[in-house]
């Protein structure tokens, strides 16, 4: 892993350039009168729950249909090679929000009540970039879901809530980091007939909505960028906004039927004829077969609804002062390689839509960075003009030069890990870099298990080829595993 220190980074590549595109005035009076200063730009944020980098239609790897999103890759540039570290909902968001990586923010399982015991929740003293946003003048809105926030006794009422166990919690005011418009829930998977919380609701004053989660969250988006009745937002000062979707997130049913009709007549072999995907009459095989229509029908809802809320910035005028990230927490193996969905280091799992617009600022273009997820907190606050502002603590590393001036440093490799709970210094590490993926499984007790997959000659992962590469293996654990390990404070070590 090629490594840089922040302050050579700004040096070589120039991206306190960003922020002199605002203007020389001091970050304190950015949004006073006297300060002759661009204002700076708006943020909004877009992620679907376990949508896979692959199920895009510009990119011709999967029949799913996405118009929009082809047409909005044409105004962007596109991380084909983003991945999500630890492919799962909950540390994916505790690395969004903090820039750090998980044993460093303390999200090392997904947030319930068999992990709260082990204090898996998004701190309350953690400095996130929305924290960071507010303290420079934001309106800041979160919309959808967040599980972020450990669930306590006695649990919320839920369908997903039991009295022995429990997934769903109210994120009480603070704990919000400085969101101020809260239209949002911790986890709850009935996507026809979801559930929020308003920001001024008690723990025990969630409501129900009878629509389809994305559609009504695009709703209350447009209502938000539109300032309907002036009752959302400050308008003398820019704002982020976030839209946490659920779907294409399990359950497969739960959907507006229009959106299944394109696919309805679509050639098995054309869905099917993965050579990943377990044959049929097989348990995970016949999973794929029954749920990818419907997997790709909630993408195209989604979509859909993602159009909308570009629509209403442009609608409202401020589509050129605005960025909009498109992206999502993890993938979906689906059955694929007999694995139900996430959590693992397979293609389908770790690789993630990132799509990243700003009219006039970035050219369209593909890249094949290999971004990490805590990148997005450096990136995003230099590009808006605020590299001097985020806390030392941040471990991800901006890439905003590369994106405006296409030039800067370039990572070797991005990390993977899975800790099992309660015990961190276990379970899986590894690294991928544009051609390998190597993961190493460590538990007490058990033989250490070695997988590498060779993605260029092997692009399915169906062959481990970890036992006639030691040498490479070994030159992956020194040059790029080693060192991700000390970046991220972990106390997993690789066996001698």
């Amino acid at each position: 892993m090629k490594t840089i220190s922040r302050r050579t980074f700004l040096k070589k590549v120039g991206t306190a350039g960003s922020l002199s595109a605002m203007g020389m005035c001091g970050l304190t009076t950015l949004f006073q009168s006297g300060c002759k200063t661009q204002r700076p730009p708006n943020l909004v944020l877009v992620f679907p729950d376990q949508m896979r980098g692959q199920a895009m239609g510009f990119l011709k790897e999967e029949p799913v249909i996405t118009p929009y999103l082809d047409a909005f890759s044409q105004e962007s540039i596109v991380f084909t090679q983003a991945v999500s570290n630890y492919p799962v909902c909950s540390p994916f968001r505790a690395m969004l929000m903090t820039g750090q990586y998980p044993h460093t923010n303390g999200v090392l399982e997904n947030c319930n009540s068999r992990s709260a015991a082990h204090g898996i929740e998004l701190k309350r003293e953690a400095r996130t970039w929305s924290d960071v946003l507010k303290d420079q003048g934001y309106n800041l809105g979160y919309i959808g879901k967040w599980h972020l926030d450990a669930p306590y006794k006695p649990y919320v009422k839920s369908y997903n809530n039991r009295e022995d166990f429990a997934w769903n919690e109210w994120c009480p005011p603070e704990r919000r980091h400085g969101f101020d418009y809260w239209y949002a829930y911790g986890t709850f998977d009935r996507h026809l007939h979801p559930m929020y919380w308003r920001g001024d609701a008690g723990r025990e004053e969630a409501h129900r909505v009878e629509q389809w989660g994305p559609e009504h969250e695009a709703d209350q988006a447009i209502a938000y960028i539109k300032n309907t009745g002036g009752s959302y937002r400050k308008h003398n000062q820019p704002f982020a906004l976030v839209v946490s979707m659920n779907p294409p997130h399990m359950p497969y049913d739960q959907f507006p039927p229009q959106y299944l009709d394109p696919y309805k007549h679509l050639e098995d072999k054309a869905l099917f004829d993965r050579p990943n995907v377990p044959p049929a009459g097989t348990k995970w095989g016949d999973y794929y077969r029954q749920h990818i229509r419907n997997y790709y029908a909630m993408i195209t809802g989604v979509d859909a609804q993602f159009q909308r809320i570009l629509q209403a910035l442009k609608e409202a005028g401020l589509e050129q002062d605005t960025i909009v990230v498109f992206a999502s927490d993890h993938g979906n193996c689906l059955g694929i390689h007999n694995m139900i969905s996430k959590n693992n280091p397979y293609e389908e799992s770790m690789r993630i839509p990132l799509i990243v617009r700003w009219p006039g600022k970035i050219r369209p273009r593909y890249d094949d960075l290999l971004l990490s997820v805590p990148d997005l907190y450096p990136t995003l606050l230099d590009l808006m003009g605020f590299s001097p502002a985020w806390p030392a603590g941040v471990q991800g590393t901006s890439h905003a030069g590369l994106i405006l001036n296409e030039k800067g440093p370039r990572p070797s490799s991005q990390l993977y890990m899975w800790t099992p709970l309660g015990n961190p210094a276990y379970g899986k590490r590894g690294v991928r870099t544009h051609r390998h993926t190597l993961v190493l499984d460590q538990m007490p007790g058990q033989p250490v298990n070695q997988v590498l997959y060779d993605r260029q000659k092997d692009p399915f992962q169906l062959e481990n080829a970890a036992d006639s590469s030691a040498s490479l293996v070994e030159r992956l654990i020194e040059e790029e595993l080693k060192p991700w390990l000390q970046k991220t404070q972990d106390p997993w070590r690789p066996p001698l």
